[in-house]
């Protein structure tokens, strides 16, 4: 199992989760909530106003998500959903952990325990550059303030 931390879409609640819970696509369990120990700039983007984490440590803000542990049927799902590696790259960042509830082997308790733990996050280097001046965001919503709802791809032209 790999250990995957979502930001965007993919979150309760938010329009993609449902991937999340369909076992045909593989297994997912949520393990917590977190929040890059880094900090990233998190946009939303594009004519499908899809968010981003943009692959620039150091700018922005902590952004906060969800863990999961993933088996190897849903990270090749993820990659491929995720357009890896051509729209988002799946990289290793340590999440710091704001409420744990995975049950694991101990060594996956002592790391929650520790508070930061290494996940996979599908992030991106492969941006239009004009997407840095865009407003930096903490947490995603499709629903929020910033009425920039996300469309879904069945309802894209």
């Amino acid at each position: 199992m790999a250990r995957v931390f979502v930001y965007g879409t993919l979150k309760k609640g938010q329009p993609n989760y449902k991937h999340m819970i369909n076992t045909a696509k593989g297994l997912a369990k949520f393990q917590g909530t977190g929040r890059t120990v880094e900090k990233y700039p998190l946009v939303i983007a594009g004519k499908y106003n899809i968010p981003y984490m943009l692959n620039i440590p150091g700018t922005g803000h902590h952004v906060a998500g969800e863990i999961y542990s993933v088996d190897d049927q849903m990270l090749r799902f993820l990659d491929e959903f995720e357009g890896c590696p051509d729209m988002y790259q799946r990289t290793l960042m340590r999440i710091e952990v704001v409420e744990w509830e995975g049950k694991g082997g101990a060594g996956e308790g002592r790391a929650a325990a520790e508070g930061i733990v290494e996940c996979f996050v599908y992030s991106t280097t492969t941006y239009p550059p004009e997407w840095v001046g865009l407003p930096y965001y903490d947490s995603y919503d499709s629903s929020g303030k910033h009425g920039l709802s996300y469309v879904l791809r069945e309802s894209r032209d």
